[in-house]
């Protein structure tokens, strides 16, 4: 905080009421000192209380720059007739009939006595004030309950008892007082509890004697309106559930030899981190936390934080289904599948996600480049219905009618890159077709290739989302070098 000197600017002040005004229903009262300057000032700031719902100000007259009443002796007063005009201009600019100006008198505190203080206070309400503010330094209301009888109810009057804090309330009744601001004992009560708690848990070292002494962590979401947030979010936001991902990741790699002896090939260094490290951070970049990657070949050495792992002992006999029918209790919702030695552009992941699809494959339209790139890899090739378009406003949907690493060229529009989502009806669609290959045996030894014409087959129609390269697969040494430089 800054010292009660001016040192606050107006609008700096209205900032804070902004924060305090959209926070609570209650009346804000606004302690302005001087009004910030001239009438000009005054009126300025009367428009702008306003418009932000605050119900009045309260501004003593003294000169800019106020010195706090309780410090000092030298206290010097407003003339009256310019205190005057200040509060005329802030009823002319007031366009709220239920705004209220209060006109705060320092003439006891200034030790100009009863009479001056009256004098003012009489010139004041017929400038317009809505009700006066009488201030005293004193340690008993004497002085303030000689101006009541005096005043004699011409107007509200209101009183900040902070050094006359021992008189009943009861005496402030009878004599008429309207208001009553206990001005900073919450403030200082705070300064307390904090200067306490501060004490504790530099000596103890530790914040048990805090969380037994202080508010509930849950109190304060509730005084934030974290309530009033959820509901909204429920409200507005889009229901969509959270994107798992399963990661089949159960293979050795054995064309990269000696590199693959002791981990499996997700595990192999790409710039300083494990490949399936980078292809989590990917997953985490687009939202997708929820991660299941099922691990074989050297299972404990697959190891990162935040993922759950199911292992495929029978890895070395069966295939990339039996992986995945390990990990069926993640196919729920709207799940991704994806292999685990694959790298791409977040672009890539991010237009996947954005697809609608009960069930969609991303496919490189340049798989002939990446054919003559890596002549010995077997490619996942894939006929659509549909070619890949740059045309922009295209809006044509292809879908998948069929995939075979034997595909003719002629029939080929591009390469699976191993990435594939489903929607939560897919994801049943998914979890029914692999018990249907459990039951007829087919499952251990199929591939993906051999699960997605299947789904085909039984009227599924996978959409096609292209790509134009920005991804790679690791299989040999010279897949890791083009990952290095990925």
């Amino acid at each position: 905080g800054v010292r009660d000197s001016n040192e606050a600017s107006w609008t700096q002040v209205l900032e804070v009421l902004e924060f305090m005004a959209d926070a609570t229903c209650v009346p804000i009262l606004v302690d302005a000192d001087t009004g910030y300057g001239n009438f000009n000032n005054f009126r300025r700031l009367v428009d702008k209380l306003i418009h932000r719902d605050i119900a009045a100000v309260c501004i003593e007259d003294k000169l800019f720059p106020k010195t706090n009443s309780f410090l000092g002796e030298n206290q010097p007063l407003a003339d009256i007739d310019e205190f005057c005009g200040k509060i005329k201009a802030g009823k002319d600019a007031q366009i709220d009939d239920d705004f209220s100006i209060v006109a705060r008198i320092e003439a006891l505190i200034a030790g100009w006595g009863l009479d001056e203080a009256l004098r003012r206070a009489e010139a004041y309400y017929d400038a317009g004030a809505d009700a006066i503010l009488i201030h005293s330094k004193e340690s008993v209301a004497d002085e303030i309950l000689a101006f009541t009888r005096e005043w004699a109810n011409r107007s509200p009057v209101v009183i900040v008892p902070t050094k006359y804090y021992a008189t009943p309330t009861e005496h402030f009744r009878e004599a008429g007082i309207n208001l009553i601001i206990w001005a900073n004992h919450n403030v200082r009560a705070a300064m307390t509890a904090m200067r306490e708690t501060s004490r504790q848990i530099f000596e103890k070292q530790n914040l048990i004697w805090a969380e037994e002494n202080v508010a509930r962590l849950g109190d304060v979401f509730v005084i934030a309106g974290n309530e009033e947030l959820a509901a909204a979010e429920d409200r507005y936001l889009s229901k969509r559930a959270e994107t798992r991902a399963v990661v089949l990741a159960a293979s050795r790699g054995r064309k990269l030899e000696e590199l693959t002896e002791d981990r499996p090939k997700c595990m192999v260094d790409v710039r300083g981190k494990p490949l399936l490290h980078r292809l989590v951070g990917s997953f985490n970049d687009a939202g997708v936390r929820e991660l299941t990657v099922v691990t074989g070949y050297k299972a404990n050495s697959v190891e990162f934080p935040g993922i759950k792992t199911v292992e495929n002992i029978d890895y070395e006999t069966t295939g990339e289904v039996a992986s995945l029918a390990c990990a069926s209790e993640a196919l729920n919702g709207e799940c991704l599948v994806s292999y685990g030695d694959i790298m791409f552009r977040s672009h890539v992941l991010n237009q996947l996600l954005d697809c609608d699809a009960d069930i969609a494959v991303v496919v490189d339209a340049n798989w002939e480049e990446e054919r003559a790139e890596s002549t010995k890899r077997t490619m996942d090739l894939v006929q659509c219905s549909s070619p890949y378009s740059a045309d922009y406003f295209d809006e044509t949907v292809p879908e998948l009618t069929r995939i075979d690493s034997t595909l003719q060229a002629k029939e080929v529009n591009g390469e699976w890159i191993g990435l594939a989502k489903f929607s939560e009806k897919g994801s049943k669609m998914l979890r029914a077709e692999l018990e249907k290959m459990s039951e007829d045996g087919s499952l251990n030894k199929a591939s993906m290739i051999n699960l997605i014409n299947r789904l085909v087959e039984a009227g599924a129609r996978p959409q096609v989302v292209y790509i134009t390269g920005h991804w790679l697969d690791v299989n040999d040494a010279f897949d890791l070098a083009r990952a290095r430089n990925f």
